[in-house]
C-alpha cells in the first residue's frame, strides 16, 4: 500500500502521454471522416445526378480481352488445387489465363497444380529460378517473365495483369469489370472483404470490421486526396502500359524485392510516373426470395451485391498477429526506409497515416493497462474503509480533463464509423459486434507491431533479407463459397444465352405463376431444354 502514491503519480503521467497520442491520431481520423461525408453528399447531389451508373450489361457487352492471372505460390499444397478449380467454375470469363507461380523445391504444390493443369488448358507453371521461400515480389517478378513467354510463344498480348491470392474467393463478375475497364485505367483495385465469420470467431471476424471500414470509407478518401491507393495484393490488376512501363524504369524489376508489401509500393510507384489508377466499387442488382417474419409468405425482394474478392482470414491468434506483422513491417517500416516522405503533402500526410499504427498499435494497449491498473488500485483501496483516500487522478476543469473528454467523443466517432461501414456490407449483427472486436484486435495489433520491430531491428543488425513470412492459408469449405454462387437467371444472363430484360420477365411471371425458373424460361422461348439441363448439371 506504500507505492500506491508512487504507482498513482506514473499512471497519471502515463495518462497525459496517451492522451496527447490519442488526441494527435483522433484529430486525423476526424478530419478523415468528415472529408467521406462531405465527398459522399457531393457526390450524391452534384455529380451522380449528372451521370447514369455503370450497369452490369455494360460490362457483360463488352468484348473479352485476354486477361493474365498472378498466382504465387509457396507451400500452398493444401489450398491451391481447389481454389483454381472454384475459380475456373465460378468465374464468368473465356479468354484467362493463370500463371502460378511455385519454386523449384515445392514439388507437392507443382504436383498439385499440375493436376488442375490436365484439367484446364487456362492454367500454366512458372518455375522460379531460385528455391523458395525467397519472397512474394520474387515469385511475382518470374511469373511475370514467364506470362511475355507465353505471349511470344503464342502470339498474344495480355490487356492486364491482375493479381491474386491462394485464398481468394473471387466474386464472377470481377474480370468482367476488370475487362471493361482496361485499357482506360493502369491500375484497378476492387474491394477486398472478409468472408463471414460465426459471431464468437473474434480473431477471424476483426479482419471483418477492419477492411470494411478501409474499403467502404479510407480507400475512396485517399483516393480523392492523392490520386493514388495502395495495392491490396489481391483483386487489383494493372495495365499492360503499367507493368512495362515499371519493368523499363528498374532494370526489369517490376515488383520490389526489398519489401514484403510489394503491392503497396507498387500503387506509389505508378502514381510516380502519372499512371491512372482507380479504386472501384460496382454493386450489382440480385433477387433473392426471403420470408416474411409476419405472415410467413416467401416474396422476392431485390439486393445490391458488391463485385468483390472474399478472403477466409485467420482465426487462430498467433497467425494473425504473424500476418499482420508482416503488414506492418511492409508498410510501416520497410515503406518508410524505401519510399521515405518523398511526395506533395497530400502523399506525406497519407504517408503518416500508414505509419502513425507503428505507435498507435503500441499505445492502444498502454492505455487498457492503464485503465486496468487504475481501476484495480481503487478496488484495492474502496475495499479497506480505514485507507488513506487518495485525491482523484483528473480534476474537473484541468487539461487532461478536457483532453480525456475530447478523446472520448473521438472514440464514440471511431465506434459509429466502424459500426455503420460494418453494418452497409455485413448487416445490423456484425455492426453490433464490431466494437467489441475492435478491442480483440487491438490487442493483435500490438503483438503484430512488436513481432515488426523485432524483425526489423534483427534486420538491421545482420542485414540479412527478411524472407517471405507467409500465411499458412486454410481454404474455406464449400458453404462458405456458395456466397458467389450465381443462382440460375444470373448465370444464363452473364453467359450472354438470355438479357437481363428477358431475366426479370421471368421472375415476374414467377411471381405470379410460383414454378421453377428454368421452366418458365424454356416456356418462354428464351432457352432450350437440353442446353438447360446442360448448364444445371455442370453449375
Amino acid at each position: 500500500m506504500d507505492n500506491i502514491p508512487y504507482l498513482l503519480v506514473v499512471m497519471q503521467m502515463l495518462m497525459a502521454f496517451v492522451c496527447i497520442v490519442f488526441f494527435i491520431s483522433g484529430l486525423d481520423d476526424l478530419f478523415i471522416d468528415l472529408y467521406f461525408w462531405v465527398r459522399r453528399f457531393y457526390r450524391k447531389f452534384f455529380v451522380m445526378t449528372k451521370y447514369q451508373p455503370l450497369t452490369e450489361q455494360q460490362i457483360l457487352d463488352k468484348p473479352e480481352q485476354f486477361i493474365a492471372i498472378m498466382l504465387p505460390a509457396w507451400d500452398e499444397s493444401a489450398v491451391i488445387g481447389q481454389m483454381l478449380r472454384n475459380t475456373i467454375k465460378s468465374i464468368n470469363y473465356t479468354n484467362y489465363h493463370i500463371f502460378v507461380g511455385v519454386y523449384p523445391n515445392d514439388p507437392k504444390t507443382r504436383a498439385e497444380v499440375e493436376k488442375v493443369m490436365v484439367e484446364s488448358e487456362h492454367v500454366h507453371l512458372c518455375i522460379t529460378g531460385d528455391d523458395g521461400p525467397t519472397n512474394k515480389a520474387d515469385c511475382l517478378n518470374w511469373i511475370c517473365n514467364g506470362i511475355r513467354k507465353f505471349e511470344q510463344k503464342n502470339n498474344i498480348e495480355f490487356a492486364c495483369y491482375i493479381m491474386q491470392d491462394c485464398e481468394d474467393v473471387i466474386h464472377p463478375l470481377c474480370y468482367k469489370l476488370f475487362n471493361y475497364l482496361f485499357p482506360k485505367a493502369d491500375m484497378v483495385q476492387l474491394p477486398v472483404l472478409s468472408l463471414p465469420r460465426k459471431w464468437y470467431e473474434f480473431t477471424g471476424a476483426h479482419y471483418q470490421d477492419e477492411f470494411a471500414q478501409l474499403h467502404y470509407k479510407d480507400l475512396p478518401v485517399r483516393e480523392s486526396i492523392t490520386r493514388s491507393i495502395p495495392a491490396a495484393g489481391v483483386g487489383v490488376a494493372f495495365s499492360r502500359k503499367a507493368i512495362n512501363v515499371v519493368a523499363n524504369n528498374n532494370n526489369n524489376q517490376i515488383f520490389s524485392t526489398n519489401s514484403l508489401t510489394e503491392d503497396y509500393d507498387f500503387g506509389f510507384k505508378l502514381r510516380e510516373y502519372n499512371l491512372k489508377q482507380m479504386f472501384v466499387r460496382l454493386f450489382v442488382d440480385r433477387t433473392i426470395t426471403k420470408k416474411s417474419l409476419i405472415t410467413g409468405k416467401k416474396k422476392q425482394v431485390k439486393v445490391k451485391e458488391l463485385v468483390c474478392i472474399k478472403e477466409f482470414f485467420p482465426n487462430i491468434f498467433w497467425a494473425s498477429v504473424r500476418q499482420k506483422s508482416r503488414w506492418v513491417l511492409g508498410i510501416g517500416l520497410q515503406g518508410w526506409a524505401n519510399l521515405g516522405w518523398k511526395g506533395p503533402l497530400s502523399i506525406k500526410y497519407i504517408l503518416y497515416r500508414d505509419r502513425k499504427a507503428l505507435i498507435t498499435n503500441l499505445i492502444n494497449l498502454l492505455g487498457y493497462i492503464i485503465v486496468l491498473v487504475v481501476v484495480s488500485i481503487w478496488i484495492i483501496i474502496s475495499l479497506d474503509p480505514n485507507s488513506y483516500q487518495y485525491p482523484p487522478l483528473v480534476e474537473e476543469g484541468t487539461f487532461l480533463w478536457y483532453l480525456i473528454a475530447i478523446n472520448a467523443f473521438f472514440l464514440v466517432l471511431r465506434i459509429f464509423h466502424r459500426g455503420y461501414c460494418v453494418k452497409q456490407l455485413h448487416g445490423w449483427t456484425q455492426a453490433f459486434l464490431s466494437f467489441p472486436r475492435m478491442v480483440w484486435g487491438n490487442v493483435i495489433n500490438f503483438f503484430a507491431t512488436t513481432r515488426a520491430l523485432s524483425q526489423y531491428m534483427t534486420y538491421l543488425r545482420t542485414k540479412k533479407t527478411i524472407g517471405w513470412d507467409k500465411t499458412d492459408h486454410v481454404y474455406p469449405e464449400d458453404n462458405a463459397l456458395n456466397v458467389f454462387k450465381p443462382k440460375l437467371g444470373e448465370f444464363l444472363v452473364g453467359a450472354g444465352i438470355i438479357t437481363k430484360e428477358q431475366l426479370d420477365n421471368a421472375l415476374t411471371k414467377q411471381i405470379e405463376q410460383p414454378r421453377l425458373l428454368g421452366d418458365l424460361l424454356s416456356e418462354l422461348g428464351y432457352v432450350q431444354k437440353v442446353q438447360l439441363e446442360s448448364i444445371i448439371e455442370n453449375m
